[in-house]
């Protein structure tokens, strides 16, 4: 009995070579029109899939593989005379290999000009039928589903045959791949419609594993995109610990703007800052709290030159990150070998929802990405900030977004000059903030303050006021803000309230 395989795929990357070498080992080929096509064109022997079934491809080629031909050929057990009998009966050949990829919704998803039709037209149909019959069938039949298989799979076909190992790890990769698959179509296909599904999908796949976790008996792995955002250009890989905290400097400096720094020490700032340019900015994230800075994490949001790459090379910095380095700035980079150097790709702020596991589940919520409307603020007390003030206390405002809660920052000629962070008590937080200034001899007098929540009573104001700040900006909304506007007023501060609370657990 001759042997059959099936080859449909969008992907023509390499598919010259792997059809040439089926034929090498005696297989008759099957192909889908434009496949069918590539083959002819090259060449290369095989027979189109409505010459096979005897049906013609139809609707614009959205039918042509959904035939019992073609499902039957695949799904036969070899083994089951029922099957052979109705196989003889219906001239049912088995079909051995199914190399087929798919239409490219996620591709196609990902462009924001992709409306609901296109994203329609890009859901295959007869591609996950035929890859999801061949993984169920694995006993007889191998399947692949993308050109990275094909090397391996013909060198052991060259051996002489594929064993069933293999076929089993094809046949799970390619339900992996058809569950990727419809987890993109459900979460684009909702999100385009507005809807909100009984079953929250997603699909990542393992882009790499790491040395370990959080603690060296942790193992770890980064699954999805996440390489596409970054392109690491120096130093050791990184590690779990480094990449959240990579990820909290960048997202801060996204939100600072242009020449601003930020330096991430264990996911908090231990300084942040924006200067006339990027040295500037760093010098003084720097001052903040030089101790904590030590081994951190910093972050620019503009390019990286000679002068600040002989400062960086100061201090013992886990990672640097910024969206351009200079040529000067490299190879002095380069001194310090371990030390990561990466260059962001693309912003961290595109994506709309976050997600943390939970035992059983996980919890979804959109993504933090408002920003503050000077519009809606509120000026709540007898003396209003000062328009320079008021560009300190959105400086301020920002970097205590990306603060754990409680959050407390001060703050002066935008750049912090104290930071608490993650304590269970707000006045805690201020005590903290104005201990690490005082330790780096940080005058707090005529700084500006944040608070990432409101205060529930005048206690944890009073302590920032006695601290030397002249404004501060909080969210309101608390029962007792009358009794903290009052305190603000007899201490003849400004107090701003935006509205809107920025917990970060």
């Amino acid at each position: 009995m001759k042997k059959l395989a099936l080859i449909s795929v969008y992907d023509k990357t390499g598919i010259e070579d792997f059809a040439r070498a089926l034929i090498k080992n005696g297989f008759d080929l099957i192909a889908t029109g434009k496949t069918f096509k590539l083959l002819s064109d090259k060449g290369i022997s095989a027979t189109e899939i409505k010459d096979y079934t005897g049906f013609p491809e139809i609707f614009q080629g959205r039918v042509k593989t959904l035939h019992p031909k073609i499902s039957g050929g695949i799904l036969m057990r070899r083994e089951n005379q029922t099957d052979l009998k109705e196989a003889d009966e219906n001239k049912i050949t088995p079909i051995e290999i199914v190399c087929v990829n798919l239409y490219p919704f996620k591709e196609v998803s990902k462009n924001p000009k992709s409306d609901l039709d296109t994203l329609i037209d890009n859901i295959d149909i007869g591609g996950p039928s035929m890859i999801r019959a061949a993984a169920k069938n694995h006993k007889y039949v191998s399947v692949l589903t993308t050109p990275n298989q094909y090397e391996k799979f013909i060198q052991e076909l060259d051996s002489g045959s594929i064993n069933y190992e293999t076929r089993k790890q094809l046949a799970v990769e390619a339900f992996a791949h058809t569950a990727d698959y419809d987890a993109h179509i459900v979460n684009s296909l909702s999100e385009k419609m507005n809807l909100t599904p009984d079953y929250f999908i997603k699909s990542f796949k393992l882009s790499s594993t790491l040395r370990y976790g959080e603690n060296p008996h942790q193992s770890a792995g980064v699954y999805g995109d996440f390489y596409n955002h970054f392109e690491f250009i120096h130093g050791k890989e990184l590690s779990y610990n480094n990449i959240l905290d990579l990820l909290s400097a960048v997202e801060l400096v996204e939100s600072l703007g242009e020449n601003s720094c930020a330096i991430i020490k264990h996911n908090n700032p231990a300084g942040a800052a924006i200067g006339k340019n990027t040295l500037e900015a760093y010098n003084k994230s720097l001052k903040c709290d030089p101790f904590s800075s030590f081994g951190g994490i910093v972050a620019f949001s503009s390019m990286v030159d000679e002068k600040l790459a002989e400062k960086l090379n100061e201090i013992f910095l886990e990672v640097v990150c910024a969206p351009e380095f200079s040529e000067a700035a490299l190879p002095i980079l380069h001194k310090k070998k371990d030390r990561r150097l990466v260059r962001q790709m693309k912003s961290v702020r595109n994506e709309s929802k976050t997600f943390k596991s939970i035992p059983g589940g996980t919890i979804v919520q959109d993504n933090d990405l408002l920003d503050l409307d000077e519009g809606k603020l509120k000026f709540v007390t007898e003396k209003k900030p000062s328009e320079k003030e008021l560009e300190e206390l959105e400086f301020a405002w920002k970097v205590a977004k990306h603060t754990k809660s409680n959050a407390i920052v001060f703050a002066k000629d935008k750049a912090t000059l104290g930071v608490g962070a993650g304590q269970m008590s707000r006045i805690d937080s201020v005590k903290i903030a104005k201990m690490k200034a005082l330790e780096h001899g940080l005058d707090l007098n005529g700084s500006v303050a944040a608070s990432d929540a409101f205060f529930p009573f005048a206690d944890g104001l009073i302590e920032i006021v006695n601290c030397g700040a002249v404004s501060v900006i909080q969210p309101g909304g608390s029962i007792k803000d009358q009794e903290v506007i009052d305190a603000a007023n007899q201490r003849n501060i400004s107090m701003v309230f935006t509205g809107i609370r920025h917990f970060k657990h």
